[in-house]
This record gives C-alpha cells, sequence and structure tokens, in this order.
C-alpha cells in the first residue's frame, strides 16, 4: 500500500514540507510506503481544452504531470499540499491538479485524498476545498483529521511550535491508514461499489 504526497509550495522545506513530512512519518509507522514529490519549482501552465487527453490518455504537455500521473495511478492515497499565498491555494498547484485530473483516464474510484494547507494566518479553509473539490468530483474518499488539515507558521520552524497543527498531521496519518486499509479489505471481499455512467446532463434540446 503507498500514498503519494505532493508538495506545491515554491519552498521545497518550508511549512508546508514540515506539514507533509508529520504525515509521511505518520503513514511509515502505519506500514503505508510513501513518496514524496515536489513541485512547487515547476513551471506548470494551465489546461488549453485540447481534447488531446482524451485520445492519448496523457496530458498533451509532457512535463511533470504525466510524471505525477504513473505516480498517483499505482497509488493507494494522495496527499496534496499547498502554501497560502494569496487567498487561496497555490496557483501553480491547481494547474497542476486540474491537468492531473483531468487528463487521466484511469479509474481514481475508492483512492483516498487529503488535502494539507499552510498559513501564516488565514486564507487555509479556502485552499483546502480548492483541493477537496478534485477528490470529490472522481470518487475518492476524503481523508479527515481532529481539525481542518492545517498548520500555521511564516516559516518551518513556526510550525514546529504549532502543536496542534502537527497533532492534526498526525491524527490525519493514522485516519488515512486505517481507511486505505479498510477499503482494501472490502475491495478484496466485495469488488468496488458499481458505478453509473449512463447519464450526461448537456442540455441539448436547450432547455
Amino acid at each position: 500500500m503507498k500514498v503519494l504526497l505532493v508538495n506545491g509550495s515554491a519552498h521545497k522545506n518550508g511549512c508546508t514540507a514540515r506539514a507533509l513530512r508529520e504525515v509521511a512519518e505518520t503513514l511509515e509507522k502505519e506500514g503505508i510506503e510513501t513518496e514524496t514529490l515536489y513541485i512547487g519549482n515547476q513551471d506548470i501552465r494551465g489546461c488549453i481544452a485540447c481534447g488531446s487527453c482524451g485520445k492519448t490518455g496523457k496530458c498533451v504537455f509532457n512535463d511533470i504531470v504525466n510524471q505525477a500521473a504513473e505516480k498517483f495511478e499505482q497509488a493507494d492515497g494522495l496527499v496534496v499540499g499547498s502554501p497560502v499565498y494569496y487567498a487561496h491555494a497555490n496557483g501553480g498547484l491547481l494547474a497542476f491538479l486540474d491537468r492531473l485530473f483531468y487528463s487521466t483516464r484511469f479509474s481514481k474510484q475508492m483512492k483516498v485524498g487529503a488535502a494539507v494547507v499552510s498559513s501564516r494566518r488565514a486564507g487555509s479553509t479556502t485552499a483546502f476545498n480548492d483541493i477537496n473539490m478534485h477528490f470529490t468530483i472522481c470518487g475518492m474518499p476524503v481523508v479527515s483529521s481532529t481539525y481542518w488539515n492545517e498548520v500555521h507558521g511564516f516559516a518551518a520552524a513556526d510550525v514546529e511550535k504549532d502543536l496542534e497543527g502537527l497533532q492534526t498531521m498526525r491524527n490525519l496519518g493514522r485516519n488515512m491508514a486505517f481507511l486505505i486499509r479498510a477499503i482494501a479489505r472490502q475491495k478484496a471481499e466485495t469488488g468496488l461499489p458499481e458505478v453509473e455512467r449512463g447519464s450526461f446532463t448537456s442540455f441539448p434540446d436547450g432547455l
């Protein structure tokens, strides 16, 4: 069992990295393998709605998104970490997520997802919602903790003082490990839930 963690911060060893490390260490203690992918220093453009991925199964821009897609497909869970620079999740990270989720055709059903956010003061709940939207549109259960999955600080050293935030990260890791194992057991017994795909509301009649 494996979880992929994505660090969307421009600072490789900043507040977001510190929070993700706490989650990863807890997952490892719970017997879940982890890999952290740092994308914060990448030049990531947004989706251009070209439709190429519908034919090829991957994004037309062959960058970190396609590399991450291979790792995501093999993972049982995904943790996405974002700093708050200006009122919401990092723009580069959102471009990454939009393309990652839209361009891939493998099933994400019952892979578990979690958002982790760092902020100096505010904007974290908006960023939290930005990320969670990507999970809930494709059948991924969202993992919660004992508070919103966030830490506070201006630098990584500040996060060390946010004892509740770090506690929240550890509880998140334990909850994620539990949910991954529970889903794996149920999947082995009965398979995944049926997914209906017949209806597509596009209002072709103009109503």
